[in-house]
């Protein structure tokens, strides 16, 4: 008896099948199954009562959004300005460094210098926060060299008013050679004849630029600024929580930090949950709504509908 051919094809791809089911698994066990807990946003959850018997209240929690509570007003506001800080300040400075290495003639100082900027990329934010403390700490090298030679000392770490330009120089400093390899990847691919039949057109560096080099790195950009959006609501809750003490909850709460200071410590597990809830469906909806301006623009985003 013949077997159908979707029941061929299934046979010819159970290998591939069982080698994904592992993980497929732990991505439901540990991503999807979890999402199950945010019941606890329309209910006043207690602990030690459990998801099931804590009390039903309804839309109660999310009156913390809706009356415009002072703590999380700070928060969304200190979110939204990193966040456009970030976009308009750190998101071009992996291309401009990525054009900057194609333009080195030496390839092995080109090597030398992607080492260097990668390098960060793998130390955790407790070692960056640290390093940055150690130069421009209260006793930090910076301070130490200025009382040595008779200057007044800045105070950086801990001063509010310059806490966003700290973190997106941290940012900077740890991410940005990192996110440069995905730029460098498309130079890569960009057809050399193509730079030379400008140079035949009497085209210098900066039309080269314009209209060869910029236009091939287009789709790269508005598909990690997509991803960018839909990441806009999270700034950093670590680099943050770590500094926090220094500055204060008014220059330093972000929506991150503000459920987990009345979350995990404050113990309003339900108020926090509903801020949670909210900014990821918030989230959700930039992803959708940049990918559509994307397809506007005759990118392919995301996803194609």
């Amino acid at each position: 008896m013949s077997t159908s051919p979707s029941a061929r094809s299934l046979r010819r791809r159970l290998p591939l099948l069982l080698l994904a089911a592992p993980g497929v698994v732990v991505l439901l066990a540990f991503q999807y199954y979890p999402l199950l807990g945010n019941v606890i946003a329309f209910k006043h959850y207690l602990p030690f009562l459990g998801i099931g018997e804590s009390e039903w209240v309804g839309w109660q929690n999310f009156e913390v959004i809706v009356n415009g509570d002072h703590q999380f007003v700070t928060a969304l506001t200190n979110t939204l300005i990193i966040t456009l800080v970030q976009v308009l300040v750190v998101f071009p400075i992996p291309i401009a460094l990525a054009i900057a290495l194609t333009s080195l003639a030496s390839e092995r100082i080109k090597r030398i210098v992607q080492s260097v900027l990668y390098l960060p990329h793998f130390l955790s934010w407790v070692i960056v926060v640290g390093i940055f403390q150690q130069f421009l700490g209260g006793s930090g090298m910076l301070n130490n060299f200025l009382r040595s030679n008779g200057y007044d000392t800045f105070q950086i770490i801990g001063n509010a008013d310059l806490f966003i330009p700290l973190l997106t120089s941290q940012l900077i400093w740890k991410d940005a050679g990192w996110a440069t390899i995905l730029f460098l990847a498309v130079l890569s691919q960009i057809d050399v004849q193509l730079y030379e039949a400008s140079v035949v057109d009497g085209a210098g560096r900066a039309r080269q630029l314009w209209h060869i080099t910029l236009p091939a790195l287009k789709s790269i950009a508005i598909l990690l600024l997509i991803l960018r959006l839909g990441d806009a609501l999270s700034v950093g809750f670590e680099q943050i929580i770590l500094q926090q003490p220094a500055v204060g909850l008014e220059a330093s709460e972000v929506l991150d930090t503000y459920v987990y200071n009345n979350g995990i410590v404050g113990g309003n597990w339900s108020e926090a949950a509903a801020v949670g809830l909210v900014k990821g469906v918030v989230s959700v909806l930039l992803v959708l709504g940049a990918n559509k301006v994307a397809h506007m623009f005759g990118e392919d985003g995301l996803y194609r509908s």
